[in-house]
């Protein structure tokens, strides 16, 4: 069976999977400790893990250690931009920038606790 599996990299697993439980439904699917977590959400997997342990939190020989953060991100669809932002500022969840808006529809990124960023999403009603 072919699944598809995004990875980030994040600093502390607990943490994490509060957030993605908690702001964004995630259920956690693994969770066999050390450093690592798998989530799932609407056909989504989540893998979490940990910069410096094993499997996905390794560099490879002579790289860089991985680090969380950057603008690669998930998509997240929504049905009303406004009441999410509105509930992850009253869990004082950081906001990289202000909603933009396109034909296509409306766009926020918030983030994680480790700063990977999410970026919600609100098609435009045709």
């Amino acid at each position: 069976m072919t699944q598809a599996a995004v990875r980030y990299l994040v600093y502390d697993v607990d943490e994490a999977i509060d957030f993605y439980q908690e702001c964004l439904g995630f259920e956690v699917s693994s969770y066999p400790g050390g450093g690592f977590a798998s989530l799932e959400r609407d056909g989504l997997r989540l893998l979490l893990n940990q910069p410096g342990v094993g499997g996905g939190g390794q560099a490879g020989a002579g790289e860089e250690n991985p680090r969380p953060g950057g603008w690669n991100r998930i998509q997240i669809h929504v049905d009303d931009l406004d009441s999410i932002m509105a509930r992850m500022a009253d869990l004082h969840v950081a906001m990289r920038g202000a909603v933009a808006e396109g034909p296509g529809g409306r766009q926020v990124l918030v983030e994680d606790p480790s700063g990977n960023p999410v970026e919600l999403f609100e098609p435009a009603s045709n």
